[in-house]
């Protein structure tokens, strides 16, 4: 089979924006884009710090996945041992898992997350195995978890503000978490007694186009926040670690994101097409692409097709690559398909076979 290969270039063009300095309290900072994962600030990205209590974003979106948020979990002894931000949850009292979530997350609760760590691995030991897989899958290059709930005196959890955020932007596109993350207040009803909590994510009632987060804090960790805004289309998550004002800094950071970058659609599945006649009108890509960019950067894009013409092939061969570069630098790139009917796949086929082989 003869290959020949063909590379156009799509000008939609990209220069990068200078960014701004901004003023940030924070130890370890980083402002990202949740849908695309492009990084829109950062401050001592890859430090790895005690990270506190925001390691229960992933002790909840290891319970949320489990599939057993329905079920009835009964307190163990487990609880005996935690201390400082609990829920007060009672050994031997019964409560879904939906709800123990709702517990750790808006009130922070330890006892929560160990109860939670218990249930879902059996030891707590083999769910901190189950969060180290995860963060290894999502990609968390500069983490390791020793524990389920954050605390540091015996055990400690170190994370970077690059590696939270994308914890962050991997849980963001979990419809439940959001719902839990971004509710203000929640009651529940056990067979013990009622709970009424309310979120300690200041940033919820203080910052309009906040859509959830969380709290943490320890003497060795300092403040940590990890939170998420949304406004005209740009998902945005907020990581600042050992920050004294870490409202104020997230804030800032939205500000900045929101005032300078928009989303663009740089690859549509409905309207892409190349200017080749040995496919015509025939190729396709599957996603779109969008991308967070200044109005400075939107017109300096650079998309690079390559085409592999087959001497034969069949509808939805794979035919070519779409490269997006920013600076010479990839960052995306797409699979290129062929669409064409049986009947004149098979008389193209056999007239290039023909012809050249």
């Amino acid at each position: 089979m003869k290959k020949v290969m063909v590379v156009f270039l799509l000008v939609v063009m990209l220069f990068p924006s200078s960014v701004l300095g901004l003023s940030l309290s924070c130890r370890s900072c980083v402002l990202m884009d949740s849908d695309s994962g492009r990084v829109l600030y950062q401050k001592d990205p890859d430090n790895p710090r005690l990270i506190a209590s925001i390691t229960k974003i992933m002790t909840s979106i290891l319970a949320i996945e489990s599939g057993r948020l329905e079920e009835t979990v009964t307190v163990g002894e487990e609880v005996l041992t935690m201390y400082g931000s609990n829920i007060y949850i009672e050994l031997g009292e019964k409560m879904k898992l939906l709800d123990l979530v709702y517990g750790l997350m808006l009130r922070s609760g330890n006892d929560a997350a160990i109860v939670i760590a218990t249930f879902i691995g059996g030891t707590e030991e083999k769910f901190v195995e189950m969060m180290n897989q995860k963060a290894k899958e999502i990609g968390m290059k500069n983490t390791v978890f020793h524990n389920s709930h954050g605390l540091d005196e015996v055990t400690q959890n170190k994370s970077t503000a690059y590696d939270m955020a994308l914890l962050s932007s991997y849980a963001s596109h979990n419809e439940t978490y959001m719902k839990i993350v971004g509710t203000k207040k929640y009651t529940v009803q056990t067979d013990k007694k009622s709970y009424v909590w309310n979120n300690r994510n200041k940033l919820l009632t203080s910052y309009p186009y906040a859509t959830g987060g969380k709290t943490g804090y320890t003497p060795s960790a300092g403040r940590t926040l990890v939170t998420n805004a949304s406004h005209n289309g740009l998902n945005l998550t907020a990581v600042t670690l050992n920050d004294g004002n870490e409202y104020t800094s997230h804030e800032t950071m939205y500000n900045y994101g929101f005032e300078n970058y928009k989303n663009y659609v740089i690859l549509d599945t409905k309207k892409f097409k190349i200017d080749d006649a040995y496919y015509p009108n025939q190729v396709y890509i599957k996603e779109n692409f969008t991308y967070p960019l200044t109005e400075i950067e939107k017109e300096n894009v650079k998309v690079f097709v390559k085409i592999t013409k087959l001497a034969q092939y069949q509808d939805q061969d794979e035919v070519g690559i779409v490269s997006v570069q920013l600076v010479g630098e990839e960052i995306y790139r797409e699979k290129i398909y062929v669409k064409v009917s049986s009947k004149k796949k098979n008389i193209f086929a056999r007239v290039w076979s023909w012809l050249f082989d």
